[in-house]
């Protein structure tokens, strides 16, 4: 498949907020930290239209209190990864209830991804659901934060990734692999000059 991949716009902000809103409702129990990251969150950069969300819990004991607190809603929970990523809770928010579209609440342990999960017309956002005191939270808005602030460096990933998506990819997650050296690289700087900015 092609993965769509559009220019920046500030929309991407304006749904990222809309999202914000209802995972802070959905999740009120809950003390959160929710910021926009990824691709979405850099102004001038292309990427796909999926807003990458970082919830920030206190700690990985709350990790599994996420899944039941937004379950009914337009997400699908992503249980497989908790094996490879016990950090970690991922989701999926559709831009139609899951079981309109024939689809899963919840992708279990060992189960195979529907290949019409793998559509990414069918996304509104990725929500990631961290501690937010861990190495993982840093990561990320480090790299979200040095790509805002160096030019050069969001000039060569925008290049890298208008190269990526010409080609032909199996799911989102082969595309991910194609950038890994890159970010990969980028993130280890970003860390080091984030924690000493």
């Amino acid at each position: 498949m092609i993965l769509p991949f559009e220019p920046y716009t500030p929309q991407w902000k304006t749904q990222f907020n809309s999202i914000q809103t209802g995972l802070f409702d959905s999740l009120q129990t809950l003390t959160l930290t929710i910021e926009h990251i990824g691709s979405t969150a850099v102004e001038g950069l292309s990427a796909k239209p999926i807003i990458d969300v970082l919830v920030g819990v206190q700690g990985e004991a709350e990790l599994d209190l996420v899944p039941p607190l937004v379950k009914g809603q337009n997400y699908v929970y992503y249980e497989k990864y908790n094996e490879e990523m016990p950090y970690r809770r991922f989701f999926v928010l559709l831009k139609e209830a899951p079981a309109t579209l024939g689809l899963p609440e919840r992708v279990g342990l060992g189960e195979d991804i529907p290949e019409r999960l793998n559509d990414h017309h069918l996304r509104l956002a990725h929500i990631h659901v961290i501690p937010i005191h861990s190495e993982n939270w840093i990561r990320h808005i480090a790299f979200r934060d040095y790509l805002r602030t160096h030019p050069e460096v969001r000039a060569a990933y925008q290049a890298l990734k208008e190269q990526l998506v010409q080609q032909q990819w199996k799911t989102g997650n082969d595309y991910n692999e194609g950038k890994d050296q890159f970010l990969k690289r980028e993130e280890e700087k970003a860390v080091n000059w984030y924690t000493n900015n």
